[in-house]
């Protein structure tokens, strides 16, 4: 299996907002979010490059910012970080889905 380089620069980008926000705004909630997701979501990237990959991790984690960015977005309707990072949770969210789709625990039916 290949490396997941966008879940590599996805969590990098993460990271590097929250670092951000605590840089401009002073802000240690978005300091410890930003690197938290951030390694969650490298964690998930690294487990996506193993063979077999397991996409698990980092589609929760892609749900879930997408969801919490996405109503902060909608709520204050700027683009940036709230706008930006739902963007990049839903793409990685489709692209794994995409791509590790055969690898996704599916439920069957009982017997």
């Amino acid at each position: 299996m290949s490396v997941d380089w966008f879940g590599y620069v996805y969590a990098a980008t993460v990271g590097a907002g929250g670092i951000m926000g605590y840089a401009k705004a002073g802000s240690v909630p978005s300091l410890g979010a930003g690197l938290a997701f951030g390694a969650l979501l490298a964690y998930g990237a690294h487990l996506n490059s193993q063979d077999p990959p397991r996409p698990m991790l980092q589609l929760g984690t892609s749900l879930f910012l997408a969801g919490l960015m996405g109503a902060r977005w909608n709520r204050s309707g700027k683009m940036m970080p709230a706008g930006m990072v739902c963007m990049l949770s839903i793409g990685a969210l489709v692209k794994n889905l995409v791509s590790y789709n055969r690898y996704l625990p599916v439920p069957t039916r009982g017997p």
